[in-house]
């Protein structure tokens, strides 16, 4: 399930949320934490991760990287190394076309309900 970030006020979210919306383990993103410096959780004194919205942006480029582009971690690391600003700039225009596609359907909606 996706975390709907523009309206939500929530300060952090939980493993399992950040998990369930890349649709990924819970074991991928405690391993992607120790292989990339981006990813670090703030963590309860009981060891609960709990992810800002820029913990999550950093998995969402760490993502795009290794499940979508394919490439390994060696050379996802490499590529934040040099390209950060460039990955992060991507991940977040297209976050904001995810937004656009979803207010255009709300859009279509309330016209197909206006049209009945």
């Amino acid at each position: 399930m996706k975390i709907d970030f523009e309206n939500s006020n929530r300060l952090y979210y939980s493993l399992k949320e950040v998990a369930d919306h890349f649709g990924v383990a819970r074991s991928l993103l405690r391993f992607w934490e120790k292989e990339f410096d981006t990813i670090r959780p703030r963590k309860t004194e009981g060891g609960t991760r709990q992810y800002k919205k820029e913990d999550i942006e950093n998995i969402a480029v760490v993502y795009n990287l290794v499940k979508v582009k394919g490439m390994t971690l060696e050379g996802a690391r490499q590529t934040l190394n040099l390209k950060m600003d460039e990955e992060t700039c991507k991940v977040q225009v297209i976050r904001k076309l995810e937004q656009i596609k979803k207010e255009l359907e709300d859009l279509e909606r309330e016209f197909d309900v206006t049209a009945e």
